[in-house]
Parts: C-alpha cells; structure tokens; sequence
C-alpha cells in the first residue's frame, strides 16, 4: 500500500509526462513538506554549538564512541538539517522525504543529536547512547530508531546504499534528494569507488521508457585528514580527491566544511546540476572546536573522561 493509499495524497506529487517520456520532458509538480526548521545562518551557528554540546555529553556518559569525526561534521549535517533537506519527523517514512545516509556510520552521535533536535525523538533519549535497551546504539540501525535510513557500521557501504536509493526515487518517478556523508579515510574502500562509477555510469537510454539521469545523489567527503591509522595521507593517500570524483564522472565542489555558508551554496549548487551526480569534498578539522581534541588522533574513538567532558563544556558555551 502507498502513502496516498493510506491518506496522504495530498502531500504527495503527481507524475506527468508528455507523449515524449525522456528525461528532459518528463514534469515533476509535489506539494513538499517543509523541513520542520529553517535557521538563518546565525541561528544555524547556534545550533551547530548546540549540538557540539550534545555528542560530548551523551558520548561521556556513555564511555565510549567516536567523537572526533561527529565534531568534525557538524556544520555539514547543520546545513542539510536546518537549510536543505525536505523532510517530517512527524511521518518518517514519508516517501517523498529527502534521504540522510550517514555512511560513517562511528558518527552516529552528532546524527542523533540533530535528529532528536529536529523532533524525532525527545533530546532525554541522548543520554542512554550506547546503553542497553536504549535505540541509540553505537553505530545506526534503522530497525529501531527514527529517522534512520540505513543500519551503518561497515565502513564503504553507504554510497552503494544512496546509488540505489536515489535510482529506485528515478525509477518510481519521485523527486527526492539522497545525501551521503563519507569519511576520508573510508574513501580508501574499494566499494565507495565502484559505487561513484555506478552512480556516474547511468544514462537515460538505460531504463527505458521512463529513464533518468543521476543527478539526484550528492556525495559529502568530510576530509579532516584523519583516520583511525593515522594521517589520511600516510594510510592511503586519495588526494586530490575532487580530481579523482571528477574523473569518475561526478561534479566536484570543494569547500571550508565548517563554513555553513560555503555548505548551504555548494548544496544549492548541487541541486542545479543536471546529468550527472555531485561530490562537496568538505576541508574540516577533527575534533572541530575543543582546543584539545582538534587535530588529536587520540579522540577518532576515545571518550572523553568526566573532566575533560567539564573541559570541553566550557569551551563550547
């Protein structure tokens, strides 16, 4: 049964198509659901900090987790949540809904913070990260929290998800967006490259006779440099990465990470793009704003102790 057969057809598009039912001509008309917030950039700043607070809190209590790379993607997940992405917590499973796919999937603390702060479950539930029984587990699992799209762990496997999440939207003629946030050093995955050549590889002639083109997928690099190993760069280096997405066949955009400005132009920029999919390769820094755990290996998958928890606190005020 679809979403309009259960009564919401009213928020639901109609598809229509003239005699010619190629890409160019097909029409797309929705009546979208908002975001439920939209900040300006200020208030945006705010809730960036807000949510820096929000995984050093819950990753202390719980003792364990990955704050270094959830801090470095903050401004990233800010941007989509409260400027870009079309979406309902009220009815997650809205079909129309814009798709999140957090493929480094150590992150999931900051991507349970801006969920609980968009109103898919109460901020309380941040507390019981990592604890048993809670639905906040160590990495997502989208059988038991809301606002999920994809149980992650694995690293490499979330591009491959979003390609055919995005080709399955193209082919039930649906007008949603699909973001995929990958971690630099994940780049090193031989599935992420198989998946960016897909993703590049589909043309209209493919799905005949009502055929797209996938511009529909961004992907989102968070390049702090880092990695569990080490530096990116002494793991496997995959620099330049724009000029490698490039010569897959993506449309490649580099930015300062932590500039919501830079984030909310280059998304804008994206969805203007058409025939082909788009990388923002994200310059960030881990640990992004606690002194201490900036640049600190140490913090990819350390929690902080309870002092350095009243450390970070501080600074982040």
């Amino acid at each position: 049964m679809t979403l309009s057969d259960q009564g919401e057809s009213k928020e639901n598009k109609t598809f229509e198509a003239s005699a010619d039912t190629s890409a160019e001509a097909v029409a797309f008309s929705v009546r979208a659901k908002p975001s439920s917030r939209h900040l300006s950039i200020d208030e945006a700043k705010v809730m960036a900090g807000k949510l820096r607070r929000h995984i050093v809190s819950m990753i202390g209590e719980a003792g364990s987790g990955h704050p270094g790379g959830s801090l470095s993607s903050v401004e990233i997940v800010t941007a989509l949540y409260f400027s870009i992405m079309r979406y309902d917590p009220a009815s997650p499973s809205w079909a129309d809904r814009d798709r999140f796919i957090l493929s480094k999937g150590h992150a999931a603390p900051l991507l349970y913070a801006v969920l609980a702060e968009t109103g898919y479950f109460s901020t309380d539930e941040l507390s019981t990260l990592r604890k048993l029984g809670s639905c906040l587990q160590g990495h997502c699992d989208m059988r038991s929290t809301s606002g999920i799209e994809m149980s992650s762990g694995s690293l490499g496997q979330g591009l491959s998800f979003g390609v055919g999440v995005a080709l399955a939207g193209r082919l039930d003629r649906r007008d949603y967006r699909v973001y995929v946030l990958l971690g630099d050093g994940e780049c090193d995955e031989g599935q992420v490259w198989e998946a960016a050549m897909a993703a590049a590889h589909f043309r209209p002639e493919d799905y005949k006779p009502h055929s797209f083109k996938l511009d529909n997928i961004v992907a989102i690099v968070d390049h702090n440099g880092q990695q569990i190993d080490g530096l990116t760069r002494d793991v496997m280096n995959t620099d330049p990465l724009a000029e490698k997405w490039r010569a897959f066949g993506w449309h490649a955009i580099e930015v300062d990470g932590h500039d919501l400005s830079q984030l909310i132009a280059a998304f804008e920029e994206a969805s203007r793009v058409k025939g082909k999919p788009t990388v923002i390769v994200a310059r960030t820094v881990k640990g992004k704003a606690v002194s201490f755990m900036e640049n600190n290996l140490d913090f990819h998958g350390k929690a902080l102790t309870p002092d350095e928890v009243n450390r970070a606190l501080e600074e982040l005020r």
